[in-house]
């Protein structure tokens, strides 16, 4: 987020929020990029950077989710792209959820950056449009698209 979003926030608020949203912060960046590590590195590296802003930001929440999906976005354009195991023994996803998550894969960035954001962590538009540097407008184009896209892929499983 911009530097105007920094305030005075309450003492501890940050831990709350790794306590309360980290496995939700995780599984949506895992099933935002399929790589497990790459959404802790992010996840992680949110949280870390945080706490370095200490009490100033007004809302930490929206900022670490915010930051969270900046990171991973990044981090999956330096790795390389391949097929991801997602059942390793350590980050096995149950088997109603694999099928989900390689829909996903399937969709195009934005979307399915604005699906994950928006359907599965609750965001509001306004702030996914900021992660994805756009207008509202926009968001609601790719979140109609991809669930229009996401349906269909789902519905090639099933059939």
């Amino acid at each position: 987020m911009e530097q105007d979003s920094l305030v005075t926030g309450a003492p501890g608020s940050i831990e709350s929020v790794y306590r309360e949203q980290y496995a939700r912060l995780w599984r949506a960046l895992l099933a935002f990029g399929g790589d497990p590590e790459a959404a802790s590195d992010a996840a992680t590296e949110a949280f870390a950077q945080a706490l370095g802003h200490g009490d100033a930001l007004r809302s930490p929440a929206d900022w670490i989710w915010v930051t969270a999906f900046r990171i991973v976005r990044g981090e999956l354009k330096i790795k390389p792209v391949g097929r991801v195991r997602l059942t390793d023994g350590t980050y096995e996803i149950p088997e109603p959820v694999d099928h989900l998550v390689a829909a996903l894969r399937r969709l195009s960035e934005r979307q399915r950056l604005a699906i994950v954001l928006h359907d599965y962590a609750d965001r509001p538009v306004k702030e996914v449009a900021s992660v994805l540097g756009t207008t509202t407008a926009t968001v609601y184009v790719h979140l109609s698209q991809g669930r229009k896209r996401l349906r269909s892929l789902l519905g090639e499983r099933d059939g």
